[in-house]
Order: structure tokens, then C-alpha cells, then sequence
């Protein structure tokens, strides 16, 4: 989806339009601690962007219409959107609260061409959501993932079978899926600065630089993908990921990555109709180790101040030696239907519980240390 809360927005305030909209915490002119969390188009032209501190985006745009974030009418579009892509196919992977694979080998024929039906997606949304959806059509995930983006908002690109490579190639390095900022630099200074300069280097060179990771990236320059797109009760997990610009010992800035990466994994879950039982942090430090520390609960849960509390303990634990952070991720496995009970003879605590993490999602402005959380898992 295109700028999806702030779409949202806009589409529920006529008079937000043309203006720039920063859906997020609560800049308290400029000394706000919270991110971004989306942006309109008009907004983005000042440079604002997702994740982005909120007192940063007030002081490149302080004329800005800041908005706090309304997650239960965002997921209540969220699963109207869902719901339409199931209409086209039961084959669905969700990615987060407003993106989607949506593999339509299977059924494209009842609509017409692959392409047909792309636009009968889009339309579909539109009619029904007075939202814009951009498409990326393609033989493989990552391509069509690139794809969906690089005509937004409201685009729609085909990537053929055969023009794959002729697709990929020109495009920068940083398109390739989990190669972030500090990755893209180390390329630069070897003189790769494309997918085609990253294809046309040895697996060997790039494990090298890399470790195991290098080999997937150069699958990935050279167009093999063969992930195939899983349904939400199938897939294995379901996970997020954060690169920082600048590799980090600073606690603020980790807790708030951590708390939006649980804000997308808990998105991507409720929208799939999941629970969780089993929350895995992966941490990457500065020199590249890579490290995972995971924990299994015994009640299942989809809850964003759960997420956030547990891997917020594992990263605790966890000691750095002192070496910064270039990445964070957050993943989510052994699932169960969200509607599924842990128990027959839920007592009223436990209801009560559940009615206060419904309550949560509610809450305005859910990012960062400002955020509002049940007791114990504030910032």
C-alpha cells in the first residue's frame, strides 16, 4: 500500500490532501523522542522518512500535519485489504500490516493475463478502500518486491522471465533484499555499485566480505530466488529487520528500533490471524558476528507490548562487549490460530489481560520512549 496510515488519513480528512503528513509520536515541537512511523508523499519531499526520529522530521518540516498513530482503524483496513487479496487467491504470504506476497500462478486464469489481474487487484482495493496499491509482477519475490516499489504511489511493473537480469542490473546495489547502508558502502569501495557489479563478482569474493550472507546476495543479483510465497499458517516466521546508518551503542536508539520492529511483527501476525509462542532477537555488531538469542512462551501472542518486553530482555542479557550495533531483527514462529484459546478455563485475569492488549492497539502514538505501555514494558 501506498503510505498507508497517512493515506488512511487523508482519505478519512479530505483537508489533509496536499499537505504534508507525518503519522507518528508527538514532536512536542522538536523534543519529541518518538519515530516516524509513515509519511505522506508531500511530507517525504522535505526528507522526512520512515523511522526517523519524530524531532528530526518536526525540524526539517515544522509546518507538518503530525498526526499520533489509530492502530485499531489501521488494521481494521489492513484485514479489508487481506481480505480482498484472499479473493484472488488463497496463496497470501503477509509481510507486514499493508504488504503482501500474493502468489496468483494457480488463478490468474479466472481473471485474464497475470497482468489483467494485477490491475483488477488495484482497482479492486481502490473501489472498495479509496486507497492507492502499488504492484510489482514478477517471476521471483525479491524482483517483485523491487518492483512494487520503484513506481510508487499507484504503480503497477511487470518483470518477465525473460527480462529479469535486464531488470535488475542497472538498478543500485542497496535494492538487493537485507543489504543495508553499511553494507552498500563497503560494495562502493570495491567498485560495486549496481546488482549487475554485484552479480558479476565470485560467491568467493563475496563470502569473503560477508560470511554466508555474501552468497545470498549474489543469488539474489543474479535473479535465483527460489523462496516460494507461503501461506500465513505454513510459513516458517514471520520476522523484521533494521539496519542503522550508523552502527550504535546508544540504549534509546535500540529500545526504539526494537519497539517498532515488534510494532511490524505484531502488524504482520494480526493481519495473518496468528499467535506466536516462539520470539527470537538476532542482534549483528559492528565487525559483522551475528548473534540470536530466542525464547518460547507457554501462552501464544500477537501483542505488541508482549513482543517488546520479551526480546527487550533478551537483549539485556545479551553482552555486547562493548562493540556497537548494526543490526536488529525480531522473528516469530510456532504459531496457532489467534482466535485459538490457551486454555478452556481462562480465568477473568487472563480476559482482562486480553481486553488490555486490545486496548493497547487502540492507543494513540505507540512509538518510542514517549509511548504508552502496560506496566513494566515502557521505555
Amino acid at each position: 500500500m501506498d503510505a498507508f496510515f497517512s493515506s488512511i488519513e487523508e482519505r478519512d480528512q479530505p483537508s489533509l490532501r496536499g499537505k504534508p503528513v507525518v503519522v507518528g509520536a508527538d514532536p512536542r515541537a522538536g523534543r519529541g523522542r518518538g519515530v516516524v512511523s509513515t509519511c505522506s508523499y508531500e511530507a517525504r519531499k522535505y526528507g522526512i522518512h520512515s523511522a526517523m526520529p519524530i524531532s528530526v522530521a518536526y525540524r526539517k518540516c515544522p509546518e507538518a500535519v503530525f498526526l499520533p498513530v489509530d492502530m485499531d482503524k489501521y488494521a481494521q483496513v489492513s484485514a479489508q485489504i487481506y481480505k480482498i487479496l484472499y479473493s484472488f487467491s488463497p496463496d497470501v504470504e503477509p509481510v507486514s500490516i499493508d504488504e503482501a506476497f500474493l502468489d496468483i500462478t494457480g488463478s490468474y486464469h479466472l481473471f485474464g493475463s497475470p497482468i489483467e489481474t494485477c490491475r483488477t487487484i488495484k482497482a479492486k482495493i481502490r473501489r472498495l478502500t479509496e486507497l492507492t496499491a502499488s504492484v510489482g509482477l514478477a517471476p521471483t519475490k525479491m524482483a517483485a518486491k523491487i518492483a512494487s516499489d520503484i513506481d510508487k504511489p499507484d504503480g503497477l511493473v511487470e518483470v518477465t522471465e525473460e527480462g529479469l537480469l535486464d531488470f535488475l542490473r542497472p538498478l543500485e546495489v542497496r535494492r538487493i533484499w537485507g543489504l543495508g547502508k553499511k553494507s552498500e558502502e563497503i560494495l562502493g569501495k570495491a567498485g560495486i555499485r549496481t546488482i549487475g557489479d554485484l552479480g558479476n563478482r565470485t560467491p568467493k569474493e563475496l563470502t569473503a566480505i560477508f560470511g554466508k550472507t555474501g552468497l545470498d546476495f549474489w543469488r539474489m543479483a543474479n535473479g535465483i530466488d527460489e523462496r516460494p510465497v507461503e501461506r500465513a499458517l505454513e510459513a516458517r516466521s514471520i520476522s523484521n529487520e533494521v539496519t542503522f546508518d550508523v552502527d550504535t551503542i546508544e540504549v534509546p536508539k535500540i529500545e526504539s528500533a526494537l519497539m517498532t520492529l515488534c510494532e511490524k511483527v505484531s502488524g504482520r501476525l494480526r493481519a495473518a490471524g496468528l499467535k506466536c509462542r516462539t520470539m527470537t532477537l538476532k542482534i549483528r555488531l559492528a565487525d559483522f558476528s551475528t548473534f540470536t538469542r530466542s525464547v518460547t512462551v507457554g501462552n501464544a501472542t500477537n501483542f505488541i507490548d508482549i513482543l517488546y518486553r520479551t526480546v527487550k530482555t533478551l537483549y539485556k542479557d545479551f553482552d555486547t562487549k562493548g562493540k556497537p550495533v548494526r543490526l536488529l531483527g525480531v522473528r516469530c514462529a510456532n504459531f496457532c490460530p489467534a482466535n485459538l484459546q490457551d486454555s478452556l478455563f481462562a480465568d477473568s485475569g487472563e480476559v482482562k489481560s486480553e481486553a488490555r492488549h486490545k486496548a493497547l492497539d487502540r492507543i494513540k502514538n505507540k512509538f518510542g520512549e514517549s509511548s504508552i505501555f502496560i506496566a513494566g514494558s515502557r521505555l
